[in-house]
Order: C-alpha cells, then sequence, then structure tokens
C-alpha cells in the first residue's frame, strides 16, 4: 500500500511562522511535523510515500530527499498553484497507481493534522470508494462533518449529517482512497469533500471512530498543544 501526505497548503494562520517555512516543516518536539507522519508511516509498513506541495515546496524536498533516511521512498507531486484537495490527490494519481492493481486503495493523510498513528489499524480490503476515520467534534467544529450508522451487512457506513438526525462526527483527514473516486474528474483545482459525499449518496463510503488524541494543526496554540502532546508521551514511553 501507498500513502500520500497533504502538504500544499499555504498555512496563513500559522503567520508568521510559516512566512519562510512550510507549515509541514513546522517544528514538533525537536523534529518536522510531517517527519513525525513519515516514521509513523514507515512504522506501518508503508514503503512509498508520495508528498505534494506548492508552497515553498523547494524546501520540503531538500529536507526529505527521497526518503532513504527514514527507510522508504519519497515521490513528490510539484504543483505550480494549490489545486485544492481533489485537485492536489487527482494530480498525483500517476504516482499513487502501481500496474499490478491499478485499483489498490491507497492511505491519504492530511499534513496538518497529528493523532497517535498506534491507535490505527488500517484495514486490507474496504468496500466501496473510501474509507474514512472520524473523531469527536473539536471546538473549531462542533457541529461535525458525517455520521456513522450500522448497515444490514454489520459494516460501518458515512454518511453526510444532512443524511441523518444523528450526531455527527468530524473527519479527521485520514482516510483510504480508491483511485477510482476521482473517474469523470479533469485536471485543476477542486475539493475532495464533494467526491466524498458522492460516495456517500451510493453507499460506497465506509468508516470508523477514532477515539485517541487528534489536533488539527491549524493554529500556531494547536502546534504548541501538538508539542505538549508530543512531549507528554515520550516521557510516559521512558518510565
Amino acid at each position: 500500500m501507498k500513502a500520500m501526505i497533504l502538504a500544499a497548503g499555504l498555512g496563513t494562520r500559522m503567520r508568521p511562522l510559516t512566512n519562510h517555512c512550510p507549515k509541514p516543516l513546522l517544528a514538533v518536539a525537536g523534529k518536522p511535523l510531517i517527519v513525525h507522519h513519515i516514521e509513523k508511516l514507515v512504522a506501518l509498513g508503508i514503503e512509498e510515500i508520495v508528498i505534494n506541495h506548492a508552497y515553498l515546496g523547494h524546501m520540503i524536498e531538500e529536507h526529505l530527499g527521497d526518503g532513504s533516511q527514514f527507510d522508504c521512498r519519497i515521490l513528490y507531486s510539484a504543483e505550480r498553484e494549490a489545486l485544492e484537495t481533489g485537485g492536489g490527490i487527482f494530480n498525483a494519481l500517476p504516482l499513487l497507481q502501481t500496474g499490478q492493481d491499478s485499483e489498490q486503495a491507497f492511505l491519504l493523510v492530511n499534513g496538518d493534522v497529528w493523532l497517535d498513528w498506534d491507535l490505527i489499524k488500517i484495514p486490507q480490503v474496504i468496500h466501496g470508494l473510501c474509507h474514512l476515520w472520524l473523531v469527536k467534534n473539536p471546538e473549531h467544529n462542533p457541529s461535525g462533518d458525517f455520521v456513522l450508522l450500522a448497515d444490514d451487512f454489520s459494516q460501518t457506513k458515512v454518511v453526510d449529517k444532512s443524511s441523518s438526525d444523528l450526531e455527527a462526527l468530524t473527519f479527521s483527514g485520514i482516510s483510504l482512497i480508491k483511485p477510482s473516486l476521482f473517474e469523470g474528474c479533469a485536471a485543476g483545482a477542486f475539493p475532495l469533500a464533494p467526491l466524498l459525499r458522492g460516495a456517500m449518496v451510493n453507499n460506497e463510503a465506509s468508516g470508523e471512530l477514532y477515539d485517541g488524541s487528534w489536533v488539527d494543526v491549524g493554529t500556531p496554540e494547536r502546534l504548541q498543544q501538538v508539542e505538549e502532546l508530543v512531549i507528554a508521551k515520550q516521557v510516559t514511553e521512558s518510565i
């Protein structure tokens, strides 16, 4: 299985920290946030990682190189201008598909979230076009995004919150995606959310609740929060 880390955002809410540094390279407990992701993905057995970038992307490539220092292979999908989440993934699909199985799902990771990867269990097979990890709603997204529902086959599907009266949860930014989710799309900038909602309408989206620590690292305050969480975890593991 391959993975893609989304790293093309401008990081405007992080300014002035991102005036001269792309957000994925901001340090958390002594190493860039994106390196925390890479190391955990490698520990999960993922050997090939695709990273898209736009703003100050050359700095990401210079810092991470070809991935050999992390015991993986890193491929880059450079964007002259940010293509939004959906357009960025679509642009990178040639790097994510394999000749043996062009429909194999890949793990998609928002580069600006933090979570305890040790609590993530990646299913080997997904039914449908995508599998999403949802989290309890943070303060900045109190109404949530999607709802988890058990279907008649003892599987858990995801539906849009407008389709259910149940309490919605927040999309974590971690998902498994099949390339065919992008069937019919064209090159250019477009969001991912409408494609996910389309899969939900067709009962092609599954999901599960991730109940560990999770932070959307969108502001300097949340970056500091992650710093404290990582240091606390390191202290606990050293005892």
